[in-house]
């Protein structure tokens, strides 16, 4: 057959058409309303990407209203067949703006998901004996309370909508699993906070089909990480020697793990330290050997990625 006969890939031959999975509303999270704090980059902007991908209606929250514009600039360039997707700047510490973005969603019909991913891990963060108590304060008000309160709102939303199933997914941390001799102590202690609480929501409110779960990543190849590494080797290998495949991992990894948690097929996963770290936390003595490599995040593309590709539909 010749070349010029053949269907464009993810396109309708007849009228080009770019086919996709919210074209045919087989999304894993078709008509749900999702909330993502923390959504302007990383694993809150690739959740995001994969939530409009799937179906959802996505409402981005971050603190930079500019980052947001960008970052939702960013997901309708991607993926152009998204149902619904709008942000609102929040300050997850405060309780006033939470509630404000949980309520945001009552006119699509109340929230089915969020993902309370906003968290900071500041620079004055050391041990017990140097960090500051602001710097205590502070991450605790975000990291611990901004979930708090995200919890709590989402499941007075889903009582106030008579929702019978709705996911909660807290992001966490690995370093709330295994101790580290580079000591970011508010840091740690906060994540720690994150696995209690999300496991205690998850007992209380089982019964009313509302699941808790806290994503529990090992450090990602972000812009942040690697220019704080940058040349120096030795304190790049301190870190990479933990990894069993050799390298960090990718938000859009998380961003999976996310997804899995906010879909049906995770119905029975709960309460639980979902764990997506390479290995790092199984491992004694690692491989030796070059890297592997790691997948492409989608917020680093330019091309559509909600098309049906190789289908020849």
């Amino acid at each position: 057959m010749a070349e010029a006969s053949l269907p464009r890939e993810g396109s309708d031959s007849r009228n080009g058409k770019i086919h996709t999975i919210n074209s045919f509303a087989m999304g894993r999270l078709h008509g749900k309303n999702a909330i993502v704090t923390g959504a302007a980059g990383g694993i809150g902007l690739e959740t995001c990407i994969l939530f409009a991908k799937e179906g959802a209606n996505v409402l981005m929250a971050d603190i930079s209203d500019a980052a947001l514009e960008r970052a939702s600039a960013k997901l309708k360039q991607l993926v152009p067949s998204a149902h619904k997707v709008e942000v609102q700047v929040c300050d997850v510490s405060k309780e006033a703006d939470v509630k404000a973005l949980v309520e945001h969603v009552d006119s699509w019909g109340g929230v089915d998901i969020i993902f309370n991913n906003a968290g900071i891990m500041h620079a004055d963060d050391a041990d017990a004996i140097d960090t500051p108590e602001k710097i205590w304060d502070l991450t605790q008000a975000i990291n611990v309370k901004g979930v708090w309160f995200g919890c709590k709102h989402a499941v007075l939303s889903l009582r106030k909508f008579k929702k019978t199933k709705g996911s909660i997914i807290n992001t966490a941390s690995v370093v709330a699993l295994v101790g580290s001799a580079t000591p970011q102590l508010a840091y740690t202690a906060s994540k720690g906070a994150v696995l209690a609480l999300t496991r205690e929501l998850a007992i209380v409110h089982a019964r009313e089909g509302l699941r808790f779960n806290a994503l529990c990543p090992a450090p990602l190849n972000t812009p942040l990480l690697q220019d704080w590494l940058g040349d120096d080797q030795p304190k790049r290998q301190r870190r990479e020697i933990h990894f069993p495949s050799g390298r960090f991992g990718e938000a859009i990894e998380q961003a999976q793990a996310v997804l899995f948690l906010a879909s049906d097929e995770s119905s029975f996963i709960n309460g639980q330290d979902f764990v997506v770290d390479g290995g790092m936390t199984k491992a004694y003595v690692t491989p030796e050997g070059p890297p592997l490599g790691g997948p492409q995040n989608n917020a680093s593309l330019s091309v559509q990625v909600d098309a049906i590709r190789g289908t020849g539909i």
